[in-house]
Formats: C-alpha cells, structure tokens, sequence
C-alpha cells in the first residue's frame, strides 16, 4: 500500500474512532499522525511545484517545435499533476479534521 494511502487511511481510523473512554486515541497518537500527514502533505506540495515546472518547460519547448503535436510526456505529467492536486487537497481536509479532533482533546 503507497504511503499517501496508509496516512489517509490511519487518519480516517482516528477520526472513526471514540473521542473519549477506553477506545480513544491519546493526544500523542493524534498528534504524530498530525507530523506525518503535514510532511506529507509538504511533499506532495513539493512534487506540485516540480510537475508544474516540468510542464511549463515542455510547454515552451513546444512553442519552439514547427510541428508542435501533443507531446506524450506533457499529457502524463499533467495527469500526474491532476492526482497530486487531488490528494493534496484531500490530504488537507482530513488534516483540517484532525486538527479539530486534536484541539478538542487538549485539555482545557
């Protein structure tokens, strides 16, 4: 299973889970899940920036072609520029949750 899904998916488990009694996470638990899925996310922004760079590069290089068909690479990376964005901003909601979960379970 790909890090992005076992982050998801362990954040998803803790937001299921009971926010008091015997069942609950600790604070600690929520909040390294916090660490993990905000590095995450750092990366994910991080191959954004790279995939957008990448694209208008070919972009230009296009320009330059007489020919100028659709090149392949652009298409893949504009794909993978679409699921990157996808999961960065799924990522972001699921942090946002947690987020909240961790402020609630700090004591007052």
């Amino acid at each position: 299973m790909p890090a992005a899904a076992v982050i998801e998916n362990d954040i998803r488990q803790l937001l299921d889970s009971p926010s008091s009694g015997d069942e609950a996470p600790t604070l600690a638990h929520i909040e390294d899940a916090l660490t993990t899925g905000y590095a995450h996310s750092m990366a994910l922004e991080a191959e954004q920036s790279r995939l957008q760079r990448r694209i208008a590069d070919l972009a230009v290089e296009l320009v330059d072609d007489d020919d100028a068909l659709p090149d392949p690479e652009l298409k893949r990376l504009a794909q993978e520029l679409k699921a990157t964005c996808r999961s960065l901003a799924g990522l972001r909601t699921l942090l946002d949750s947690l987020r909240t979960r961790a402020d609630a379970a700090r004591p007052a």
